[in-house]
């Protein structure tokens, strides 16, 4: 058992060693997807890339496919048409079931609301992504894992035993990262992380975000709707509208085009009010 548990995690480094932000200038690539629900077109022709080690937002408005798009990335919706390649992977080619597993240990999601089992405990949570990938792993490294990642989110360590019934919404969201963060992954995949908190709850979960990010060496795609999440934590800006991507870059960039969405998005009341705290929290050097 020694033996193939060493094998295991040497297998494991390995992986993770491939995946390495460095050894790939995109992490993903989109090109041409088009996705199609009967006779509603959400997506067409849509090509974007999110650059390693980046923190990649994506705004759209209401039924842009902003949480579709997320899916198809991370295979929970096959696309019409169009090729989605994840660290040099083409996934709708992947016909190895083994080389598809390596390649979703690479990534973590944070669903909208956190998405925790109810009848399950937050440790019990973060360990499920373990135990599907890791079945060997005995329940003290198990126990030891899900300490650590509650304590890499902020969490006291007596929320591990509590069901998430029993937690405030900001504590639901960080034990939602947490599950997340399970596998250590390379890619994270965030869908509006900040809704629902209050201000404060939400400008220290940006602040998470960013450490996370940064202290990991993750790329993170990352769906808001929160303009000063925007500002606090991404590096460029991916906006949805008209089916596809119609611009990406920094906010700056981003300020200078002429779309009509794109000005009253960002110059809109709560766009300025938001580039305002920007510059007045020192925080205007990362969109800059």
């Amino acid at each position: 058992m020694a033996d193939e548990t060493d094998i295991e995690i040497r297998e494991e480094l390995a992986a993770a060693d491939a995946v390495r932000p460095e050894r790939f200038e995109r992490a993903i690539c989109i090109r041409g997807l088009k996705n199609q629900f009967g006779d509603a077109v959400v997506h067409e022709d849509l090509s974007l890339d999110v650059r390693s080690g980046e923190i990649l937002g994506v705004v759209g408005g209401s039924g842009t496919g902003k949480s579709v798009l997320m899916r198809s990335i991370i295979g929970l919706q096959t696309p019409t048409a169009g090729e989605i390649e994840v660290y040099g992977k083409t996934l709708d080619t992947i016909a190895n079931e083994e080389e598809s597993r390596d390649l979703r240990r690479r990534w973590g999601v944070m669903f909208q609301g956190g998405a925790l089992f109810s009848t399950l405990s937050v440790a019990e949570n973060i360990q499920v992504p373990l135990r599907e990938y890791y079945p060997r792993l005995d329940k003290k490294l198990l126990d030891e894992i899900a300490a650590y990642k509650v304590e890499m989110v902020g969490l006291p360590p007596d929320a591990g035993p509590k069901f998430p019934a029993e937690l405030s919404g900001g504590m639901v969201k960080r034990a939602g990262l947490a599950r997340a963060l399970a596998l250590d992954p390379a890619l994270l995949f965030l869908d509006e992380p900040t809704a629902g908190l209050d201000p404060i709850g939400a400008a220290k979960f940006d602040e998470l975000i960013r450490e996370l990010a940064d202290t990991m060496g993750l790329t993170v795609f990352l769906i808001t709707h929160d303009l000063d999440t925007l500002y606090a934590t991404c590096d460029r800006v991916a906006v949805l509208a008209e089916k596809r991507v119609i611009a990406v870059g920094t906010i700056p960039e981003l300020l200078a085009t002429e779309h009509p969405w794109i000005q009253d998005y960002f110059n809109g009341p709560r766009g300025r009010a938001a580039a305002g705290c920007n510059v007045a929290t020192g925080r205007q050097d990362r969109n800059s």
